[in-house]
């Protein structure tokens, strides 16, 4: 029996009844006089919440399913990963303080393994098999006959409301249904969304290389905009290239996961090259110290601008005369070249 499922039901009901808890968390009685509205309402939705929760375990109950306890180290993950590393290990320790002092109150959903006799599927309750693994008890599981499907199914409408999956989670769950052969309208059940939102998320996972989104991991506070902008800038592999650099240096490991992605979104972006030598202008003048024009020079560029009250004459005559000058100022290239040439075979 819940104590916080009784406790809850204790404002409402005379009666308290017994049912499955939703999780192992405690509260001692509130006095209702010191209770504000809201905080009834609230009490009263969570309420809503356990029973809606209880309800569907006496559902799976009744449809075929049975609760069990086993060794879980006989009990494997599900094929179809949803999860990224994550670098918070405060929610498992809280979970493992509740587990160890008051026991585990909400089963796992398991079918038999498929391919080896003796052992099991969980399609959701990993963290409580990884505890139960650390506790040295056994885990309290319902064991119901599961298709491939129902098993990916269970799994996303488990894990994906309660464990609040980040967007590159949701994507990479997505995309790892259909990598196992499931129909996209398996992952639209699995994660309750529509087919839209399935190929959205399906497109963000596959333009992602796997080793980037493994190394930056779930990215709790990064949304899809930003997945989405990060994986258009992953298409150009000069960009791939600078994120794996960036994951390289050591400054990267030690960020945490949405730090980390900041990171590779920087290194994905292209870079601005900085101007190699500031624009230098020369001024021309006249044997008289009339100005006749400017010279603007740029990294290779030249760029010869007469000043606007010189005759358009002289413009015309300047074109002309700029085969010859550069024929002249060819010649005598060669000849200084000549002379070089000359000069270091006499020292020889």
């Amino acid at each position: 029996m819940s104590k916080r499922t009784d406790t809850i039901k204790s404002l409402f009901t005379a009666q308290p009844t017994g049912s499955l808890s939703a999780d192992n968390k405690n509260s001692g009685p509130p006095s209702l006089a010191r209770v504000s509205a809201g905080a009834v309402r609230s009490l009263k939705d969570t309420f809503s919440e356990v029973e809606k929760e209880n309800q569907e375990l006496r559902d799976q109950i009744a449809a075929g399913a049975s609760i069990m306890e086993i060794d879980p180290l006989l009990v494997d993950a599900s094929p179809v990963v949803d999860r990224l590393r994550d670098d918070d290990s405060s929610t498992d320790e809280v979970l493992k303080q509740s587990i160890a002092q008051r026991g585990q109150e909400v089963p796992i959903l398991v079918r038999h393994h498929p391919t080896i006799a003796g052992r099991y599927q969980s399609a959701y309750g990993h963290r409580r098999v990884r505890i139960a693994r650390q506790l040295g008890i056994l885990v309290k599981a319902i064991l119901k006959p599961l298709s491939d499907e129902e098993l990916v199914i269970a799994q996303g409408l488990e894990n994906g409301p309660r464990e609040d999956l980040s967007f590159v989670e949701r994507a990479m769950f997505a995309m790892r249904i259909e990598e196992a052969g499931h129909k996209r309208s398996v992952v639209q059940d699995a994660l309750a969304i529509d087919r839209a939102e399935a190929s959205k998320l399906i497109a963000v996972a596959k333009a992602i290389p796997r080793d980037i989104v493994e190394a930056i991991g779930k990215a709790p506070k990064v949304g899809r905009g930003r997945w989405q902008s990060f994986s258009e800038l992953l298409l150009d592999a000069e960009a791939v290239e600078r994120t794996r650099s960036a994951i390289g240096d050591s400054s990267f490991a030690s960020q945490d996961s949405d730090g980390r992605f900041l990171a590779a979104l920087t290194a994905a972006r292209p870079r601005v090259r900085q101007k190699q030598s500031k624009d230098r202008t020369t001024r021309i003048l006249a044997v008289n110290g009339k100005k006749i024009g400017e010279v603007e020079r740029a990294n290779r560029e030249m760029r010869l601008v007469l000043d606007k009250d010189v005759p358009t004459e002289f413009a015309d005559f300047l074109v002309k005369q700029l085969p010859r000058l550069f024929d002249t100022f060819a010649g005598s290239e060669q000849q200084e070249d000549s002379h070089d040439t000359q000069g270091v075979s006499r020292k020889h």
